[in-house]
């Protein structure tokens, strides 16, 4: 008789965010697929969770999928994890929970941590309809592309990114979306728990101000509107933008693209001003 797999959501930060069931299910099965078995012990450990662990991540999901997917067929109960959150959002589990699905072996879902929904709720921007699209590219180029086909979309944008290419992406953000309302949440439910709102130039200046830049960030951009009129003289919208750590030609070509001027035309009322 086949067994079952089930999808199990765990903490993002705090230990305390995981269910009871989640807890029982995870004692019963008869091993636990997870990305990195010593971060997936950390958490076993604290609940007293003796299961067997087995690395399942994506340098080895083709092979070890087949693998597991051979246990479950024989009867096997197993169940997946992610290092945080819920399990195949960003994460390793497709090709196991697809294969299953398709085989007629059992699926279930337990729900729990995730930061997409985390930070959403506490954002500030409209919840009715949300468009997650994962990690934001790491070439500017790419990522400048997708912000563009994204900007009229009638949902909130949702994106994991670094903290390596987060004053990037606001910039990037910046040049595309303008003064769009946006937030920025990092280390949801840990100690340094913090959301940030505003524009992305706003937010820019203040973790530009900063030392250093830690923690994993969601960003969320408001879905689009009409655009607003800007009665903000063409020289102080540019400066605003050089203030929040835009470069100065970056700043030109946003001002003249929000207002449907022509960059040419953007800089030559800048240097005769």
């Amino acid at each position: 008789m086949p067994g079952r797999l089930y999808v199990v959501s765990t903490p993002i930060g705090n230990l305390e965010d995981i269910t009871y069931r989640a807890v029982r299910v995870l004692k019963e099965v008869d091993w636990i697929a997870c990305e990195d078995t010593r971060t997936t012990g950390h958490l076993l450990q604290h609940y007293g969770i003796a299961t067997r662990t087995i690395s399942y991540h994506e340098h080895n999901e083709a092979e070890r999928a087949a693998e597991l997917f051979e246990r479950l067929q024989a009867g096997d109960q197993g169940a997946i994890v992610s290092d945080a959150g819920t399990p195949l959002l960003s994460d390793p589990g497709f090709r196991i929970v697809r294969g299953a699905a398709q085989a007629g072996i059992k699926v279930e879902a337990l729900p729990g941590a995730s930061a997409i929904l985390a930070a959403l709720v506490v954002s500030g921007l409209p919840t009715d309809q949300f468009h997650f699209a994962g990690f934001l590219p790491a070439k500017q180029g790419q990522r400048v592309r997708l912000l563009e086909s994204l900007a009229d979309e009638q949902a909130t944008l949702v994106f994991y990114e670094a903290p390596h290419r987060i004053l990037e992406t606001l910039a990037d953000i910046v040049t595309v979306m303008g003064r769009r309302e946006i937030a920025v949440a990092r280390e949801l439910t840990k100690l340094h728990e913090e959301t940030l709102r505003g524009t992305a130039a706003e937010i820019l200046s203040k973790l530009s101000a900063r030392d250093s830049v830690r923690g994993e960030f969601v960003v969320l951009i408001s879905k689009a509107t009409e655009p607003e009129h800007d009665d903000m003289p063409i020289d102080t919208a540019i400066e605003a933008l050089i203030g929040a750590g835009i470069p100065r030609m970056d700043a030109i070509k946003t001002v003249a693209k929000q207002r449907g001027l022509s960059k040419r035309d953007v800089y030559r009322r800048v240097s005769r001003g």
